[in-house]
C-alpha cells in the first residue's frame, strides 16, 4: 500500500487517502467540525484581485478567474488565517490589489475545500465569481511590513 495523505473526515477518525485521490470536503462539513467556524456561523472567504481583474468584475459583473484560476479550473480563495500567506506567496511587492469578501455558506453548492499549501484546506470555487457573491471589498494597502488588509471577519 502506498503512503497516503491524511484528510479530516466529518466527525470521524482521520481517513487516509492515496495521493491524487483526495475527496472534496463540502463547506457545511467544515463548518460543523468547528475548525473553520466563525462568529454567527458565517465564514468569510477572500479573493485577492489585481487592478485589471477587479476592473473586469466591476464592469462585467462576473469574473472567470485569474490566469492561475483558469489553469487550475477553479477560483482560488483563502480564509482569514490563510490570507497573509497567500499575499506573501503570490502577491509580494504588488500594489493596486483589491480584497473581495464572500460568504462561504452562500456559495457552498459550488465551493470545495481541498488540500493545498501545507496540507491546509483551501476554498475553491468551481464556477465564475459574480458580483452577487460579494459582501464587501476594500483596497489592500502597502504597509511598512507588507500588505495591510484591515480587519477581517
Amino acid at each position: 500500500m502506498s503512503p497516503g495523505i491524511s484528510v479530516p473526515a466529518a466527525r470521524q477518525p482521520m481517513a487516509v487517502f492515496a495521493p491524487g485521490k483526495l475527496p472534496a470536503i463540502p463547506c457545511d462539513t467544515l463548518l460543523t467540525t468547528g475548525r473553520y467556524r466563525t462568529q454567527n456561523g458565517v465564514m468569510l472567504i477572500y479573493k485577492i484581485l489585481r487592478e485589471a481583474e477587479w476592473a473586469e468584475l466591476s464592469t462585467r459583473g462576473i469574473f472567470s478567474g485569474a490566469p492561475v484560476d483558469i489553469k487550475d479550473g477553479f477560483v482560488h480563495f483563502s480564509t482569514a488565517a490563510q490570507l497573509p500567506g497567500t499575499l506573501a506567496k503570490h502577491f509580494i511587492n504588488e500594489t493596486g490589489l483589491t480584497l473581495v469578501a464572500c460568504d462561504s455558506t452562500a456559495m457552498a453548492t459550488d465551493l470545495k475545500w481541498e488540500p493545498s499549501r501545507g496540507g491546509d484546506l483551501f476554498p475553491h470555487l468551481y464556477r465564475s465569481l459574480g458580483s452577487s457573491d460579494i459582501l464587501w471589498t476594500r483596497p489592500i494597502e502597502a504597509g511598512p511590513d507588507g500588505h495591510e488588509t484591515g480587519p477581517l471577519e
